[in-house]
């Protein structure tokens, strides 16, 4: 199947009891058994399996290419489940451009496990490759990142760590499947806070992995179901059905996120813009190499270099919506110094990039004119 086919079918089946074209939401926490031991399907008990999450798990790896797909109650579950692959001695390497929430995680939660953690700009291969050592059991990789829509190369990357055997997770969330298949350029698992594009409208809190290996997707199962972080039911159901429109959708974002960056590019005010399907962008021809188009996200900084600048804008625009989160139909804009990623210490937001004039704007569906006209009044 081509993708537009595999969001829709790829990994689903109509409902064998009553014919539903969509899985029902079994909302239920336990499932009978016939005799002890023996359950009458293959369910015992919702935090282990649901066939509502299995819809959504079976969907899930459809549209990556992988073997297994996993749903957790959130992006950050889904990372903690392959941070507790690991034990003390371990080390791990990733981008210096993260999210918040996972720099968060890896730098403050972590901390005293005894897991060595690296923070390296992965766009510099040989930086990259000299902090490797027998003890470097994983490479975590954000491509685009989040805000500087940095790229790393996954299959340069990924040539690496198949040759020295270390683990390789690819943040896919910016990209979504739609425009960047991690497990074809070589990674091993791919995370998504399904929050974002994959739900896309904005109204659930749901995380994914998805691997290629099937005894690592065993791993990360148990893991998840012995820790618990399980999405429930209904949200596997509104995940799953974010997931049918997924590419139309992405097809809109990008389509009005290069309207926006060409708007943006051109203003006055504006010094820089962060969108890797600029020519300008200095890994533009990674992000043709690795991806379809080039996304919805768009960051930017002022000539000026003044917060208040930035501050002023986004208290004046009246379509795109001041909040957190991104990959919602309607357009949301974001301070990331003083929102996203404000748990990350200020000098290390000034070493990455992260100023405190940078604007992040996750550009949505609605039509572009209107979108450019909010940003213009904003501006003026």
């Amino acid at each position: 199947m081509k993708f537009n086919t595999k969001v829709i079918h790829g990994g689903q089946h109509h409902d064998p009891s009553t014919g539903a074209v969509m899985p029902p939401v079994y909302q239920t926490s336990t499932f009978i058994q016939t005799s002890p031991g023996k359950p009458l399907a293959d369910y015992e008990y919702s935090r282990a399996s649901n066939p509502t999450r299995t819809a959504l798990e079976e969907a899930l790896a459809s549209i990556e290419n992988g073997t297994r797909g996993l749903a957790f109650s959130s992006g950050l579950a889904a990372t903690d489940c392959v941070l507790r692959s690991f034990k003390a001695g371990d080390e791990i390497i990733a981008m210096d451009d993260l999210y918040g929430g996972t720099y968060r995680m890896f730098s403050r939660i972590y901390k005293d496990s005894g897991i060595k953690f690296h923070f390296v700009d992965m766009t510099n291969i040989e930086k990259f490759k000299s902090l490797i050592n027998e003890n470097t059991k994983l490479i975590w990789v954000e491509t685009p990142t989040n805000p500087l829509m940095k790229l790393a190369d996954i299959q340069e990357i990924a040539k690496i760590t198949q040759e020295k055997k270390i683990l390789l997770a690819v943040d896919n969330t910016f990209a979504t499947p739609y425009l960047q298949k991690p497990l074809d350029l070589g990674a091993d698992i791919v995370m998504h806070s399904a929050t974002k594009y994959l739900g896309g409208h904005s109204d659930v809190i749901a995380g994914a992995l998805i691997v290629k290996d099937k005894e690592l997707g065993e791993q990360l199962h148990f893991q998840q179901f012995a820790t618990g972080a399980t999405l429930g039911p209904m949200d596997s159901f509104l995940v799953l059905r974010g997931i049918k429109t997924l590419a139309l959708r992405v097809q809109r974002h990008c389509e009005n996120g290069e309207k926006v960056v060409e708007y943006l590019s051109n203003h006055p005010k504006i010094k820089t813009v962060y969108y890797p399907g600029l020519k300008s962008h200095p890994f533009h021809e990674i992000a043709k190499k690795q991806m379809k188009a080039f996304g919805g996200m768009v960051s930017f900084d002022f000539k000026s270099g003044k917060k208040e600048d930035s501050i002023s804008f986004l208290e004046k625009l009246k379509v795109f919506t001041l909040a957190e989160s991104l990959g919602g139909v309607e357009s949301l804009a974001n301070h990331p110094a003083l929102m996203t990623h404000a748990s990350i210490p200020a000098d290390k937001r000034a070493e990455v990039g992260i100023t405190d004039d940078l604007v992040r704007l996750s550009v949505g569906i609605e039509d572009a004119e209107d979108l450019i006209a909010d940003l213009e009044q904003a501006l003026s």
